[in-house]
């Protein structure tokens, strides 16, 4: 059905296969908005790859589409491969476009290894595909006139009846046409319109392309010159936003604040029409901060933005090798100075894998950035990137990596496989009993025993494989029976002389971890029976609904509904005080924890010590 000005109409279907159903694709609407002209024509569709590949096959097919559009990144790409040559089989006609940094940097391979794509578009995609759609829809431009495309010359035209067998196997003519030049970042068109399409999903936003940093693993330092959106146009859709109250905004900014003005007109235009509920998140570099922008960041309401920053090694050879500029000191200060003010959530992250970071090396990085206490800390493993500088020079490092996306790293000359396997058991531990957030007090306890954090994570995940802990799915709670498990039996290979005592100390401790975060419905086999203090709760209750001293929120509640609302819960031991002098510290108190008002930040409940 090939379509020519005048002709049928065609129908065009821009996909999306995201990591998570609370992901939104930004590519696809950024295309769709730039070709308005055939806004009629288009239609989105997105999936994520938790989908069967033959519900998404069935969902294209059904959609009738004359052309269908891929955006192809690491975690996508290979449902997409399959999804092409099953939907190549049931539509003959259909033409199969790819775009995105997955097929950027290879993407004449690309059409050699799959015979069912069209054609691929390379790097920025909108005014690519503006003039893609103006060839197929109208005719108007040759194709072979487009830059920044990678197509078959000789691109097949079947009628319904025929099939895949008989296809034409002669399909390597291949034209690579001229890079497209770099845009004007301002041109391109908002892409939100109604929200209600966003409603649970996190919305992503872009003020800036390239990087001024040539990190050798990361795509972002290929375009080294920075474009900026114009200011005001940032404020108006910024404003947007927060009048549609959009619970989180992520900047996919590559370096956000790597040109000062413009980061600081955004964070004081979020802080003068702060609505109380719209998140930011920012990626920076925390070293380049100065002065003026940390007082500033230290305005903002709790929980309004939040910071990814990238360590990934405290290696200096490492550091060097892969070509990033850091100052660990200087980002050392200046976390725990936004740390200080307790007003912002940090996310820091570390990479496994890199030149020169062996098992001990990574080990301190890993000590060095958890000394920090961000509030995620997140372990990856390194990616080896098509048309990263990492892949180009790897004759020299000889890094070994899956032939597949993600191109994960396997091994290197400084970390052998058994290595990276044990980081990933680490990895494992961290995400559980760290990021969660639901372990704090326990964990910092549990440190102490350890020589350092990562030898604790690194033996917790040996339990867990010694006990096949990692085969099955498990509660919070039995999360907190695991690690109590856990805690009894390293005391006992240590041979701690108050075993006992340390083990009721710690039980106290989940428990304090436990209703920080949940009022639970039922309680840990664990924890201290509260029958014998029923009586002086409901004095309190019976109090508290007529002072309304401590519980402020609650006052047309009555005390039974203020009981089920809230908990107490009897200590012997003084929390704060146990974890800061690591050791037991003994204390009889009460603590009240009140769910209404949680802590913005971390989402803790607030927490009130009754006696």
């Amino acid at each position: 059905m090939w379509i020519t000005k005048g002709g049928t109409i065609m129908k065009i279907l821009l996909t999306a296969i995201n990591a998570k159903y609370i992901h939104s694709n930004l590519a696809i609407r950024y295309l769709y908005t730039y070709a308005k002209k055939y806004k009629g024509y288009m239609e989105l569709a997105e999936y994520t790859i938790n989908n069967y590949t033959d519900q998404i096959l069935q969902d294209i097919y059904k959609k009738k589409p004359d052309i269908i559009a891929f955006s192809c990144y690491i975690w996508n790409m290979g449902m997409i491969d399959v999804l092409t040559k099953e939907l190549r089989k049931v539509m003959p006609e259909v033409k199969i476009w790819l775009g995105g940094p997955e097929v950027t940097y290879d993407g004449e391979l690309k059409l050699q290894s799959n015979d069912a794509i069209d054609g691929i578009m390379i790097g920025e995609g909108e005014e690519t595909f503006l003039e893609l759609l103006d060839y197929y829809m109208e005719g108007s431009i040759p194709l072979l006139k487009i830059r920044g495309i990678t197509y078959r010359e000789s691109a097949y035209k079947c009628t319904n009846e025929a099939s895949y067998d008989k296809l034409p196997e002669e399909r390597n003519d291949i034209i690579v046409t001229p890079l497209r030049p770099s845009m004007d970042l301002s041109k391109v068109p908002f892409p939100y319109e109604n929200m209600e399409d966003f409603r649970n999903k996190i919305i992503y936003y872009e003020t800036s392309r390239g990087c001024p940093y040539s990190c050798s693993y990361c795509l972002s330092s290929i375009d080294r010159k920075v474009r900026l959106r114009d200011i005001e146009l940032v404020k108006k859709e910024l404003g947007f936003f927060i009048d549609h109250k959009v619970p989180q905004v992520k900047f996919v900014d590559r370096t956000f604040n790597c040109n000062k003005k413009h980061a600081m007109a955004i964070w004081e235009f979020i802080k003068e029409h702060d609505n109380g509920i719209t998140n930011f998140h920012f990626e920076i570099a925390a070293d380049i901060l100065d002065e003026e922008e940390l007082d500033l960041l230290s305005t903002l309401r709790v929980g309004l933005i939040q910071l990814e920053i990238g360590v990934q090694s405290t290696n200096p050879d490492t550091i060097q090798a892969i070509q990033r500029r850091m100052d660990f000191e200087k980002l050392s200060k200046i976390v725990y100075r936004i740390k200080e003010r307790q007003n912002i959530h940090q996310h820091l992250d570390l990479i496994a894998g890199l030149p020169y970071e062996g098992y001990e090396s990574f080990r301190d990085s890993f000590n060095d950035v958890y000394s920090l206490r961000p509030d995620q800390f997140q372990l990856g493993f390194l990616k080896v990137l098509k048309g990263s500088a990492i892949f180009n020079e790897n004759e020299k490092n000889k890094i070994v990596y899956k032939s597949e996306p993600p191109y994960e790293v396997l091994c290197t000359p400084w970390l052998s496989y058994d290595e990276v396997l044990k980081l990933k058991a680490v990895e494992e531990m961290v995400e559980i009993y760290y990021n969660s957030g639901q372990f704090t007090y326990s964990i910092r306890y549990l440190e102490k025993f350890h020589e350092t954090p990562f030898d604790m994570y690194k033996s917790l995940g040996e339990y867990y494989e010694k006990k096949r802990l990692g085969e099955r799915s498990h509660t919070r709670i039995r999360r907190s029976e695991l690690l109590l498990d856990y805690f009894i039996e390293l005391l006992k290979g240590k041979k701690i002389k108050h075993w006992k005592e340390e083990k009721n100390a710690f039980s106290e401790l989940l428990v304090y971890d436990l209703y920080l975060r949940e009022n639970l419905k039922s309680r840990p086999s664990f924890a201290r029976d509260m029958s014998p203090y029923k009586s002086k709760f409901r004095d309190f209750y019976k109090k508290e609904e007529k002072m309304g001293v401590l519980l402020k929120g609650y006052e047309t509640y009555d005390s039974k509904q203020l009981s089920k609302m809230t908990h107490i819960e009897y200590f012997t031991i003084d929390i704060d005080a146990t974890i800061e002098n690591s050791k037991v510290v003994s204390k009889e108190n009460f603590i009240l924890f009140d769910y209404k008002n949680r802590n913005p930040l971390n989402y803790e409940a607030n927490h009130i010590l009754l006696s």
